[in-house]
């Protein structure tokens, strides 16, 4: 429900992020934010951000589902998120929701009162707030250096596999791209080669002038492959010290 979204407008321009910021910092106006916390289908601030697991693009989760009734393409970049089922792969960014809440303080109450309305115009019972973080209770005594350990440091089992990601060159004629920061990535076994080829494509920032290539030992790699058939299938080829090592290359597309 996005509706109440666009009587926020007529605050662009009039709000600044400045509640934990010091004096000395610059303060910038919400508008500049606009592309990264506004949904393109609504032109609403995000409400229950859903992001498209293939391209990484988000939107309000109803207003992803309302398009996916009549496309599988991505509203943004026009990707195939899935042949039949595109609901298959979106996923909650309760982050990015977090966020959002924060910048527009307003938007996280007006959201709910128009849920309430909503419910109690048709006799419904309200669903109660789902509550994301809770707060950690206080406890009298300092605990233990092990469970602060244990509880910092847990990792979600679902991102069962590490991955270091070589960058072995570009084809002459690729220019202009940023070099590959993150090369330690922690991701589920369920991600194919095709989810590994988009983060790199977005975190070099790569035209759609150039394919990316991911080797692993001698293997060229298919982009349906999931990388945990990838790690079961090449075994010690494929994994260095818990690491399963790709390389990857930028080249020009083959003619036809």
């Amino acid at each position: 429900m996005s509706t109440p979204l666009f009587g926020l407008k007529s605050h662009e321009g009039s709000t600044n992020i400045s509640d934990s910021d010091p004096e000395d910092e610059p303060q910038l106006p919400l508008n500049q934010f606009y592309p990264y916390i506004r949904c393109t289908l609504c032109s609403g601030f995000l409400i229950d951000a859903t992001t498209i697991t293939e391209c990484l693009h988000t939107f309000c989760k109803s207003c992803i589902v309302k398009h996916f009734f009549y496309s599988n393409r991505c509203p943004t970049c026009s990707i195939v998120v899935h042949q039949s089922q595109p609901l298959y792969n979106i996923r909650p960014d309760r982050q990015l929701q977090d966020l959002v809440f924060k910048m527009v303080p307003t938007l996280e109450k007006l959201e709910r009162t128009q849920m309430v309305n909503f419910y109690k115009s048709r006799g419904l019972e309200v669903p109660k707030p789902v509550v994301v973080s809770p707060p950690t209770p206080v406890v009298s005594r300092r605990p233990k250096k092990e469970s602060i350990h244990q509880s910092v440091f847990s990792i979600p089992p679902e991102l069962d596999v590490s991955l270091l990601l070589e960058f072995v060159g570009a084809e002459e004629g690729i220019n202009n791209y940023k070099p590959l920061e993150r090369r330690y990535v922690r991701v589920s076994g369920e991600a194919t080669v095709r989810h590994v080829e988009l983060f790199i494509r977005r975190k070099m920032e790569l035209n759609t002038t150039c394919q990316v290539d991911v080797v692993c030992g001698d293997h060229l790699l298919d982009h349906f492959q999931s990388l945990k058939d990838i790690q079961s299938t090449l075994g010690d080829e494929a994994v260095q010290d818990g690491l399963l090592v790709l390389h990857f290359g930028l080249v020009l597309p083959s003619e036809p």
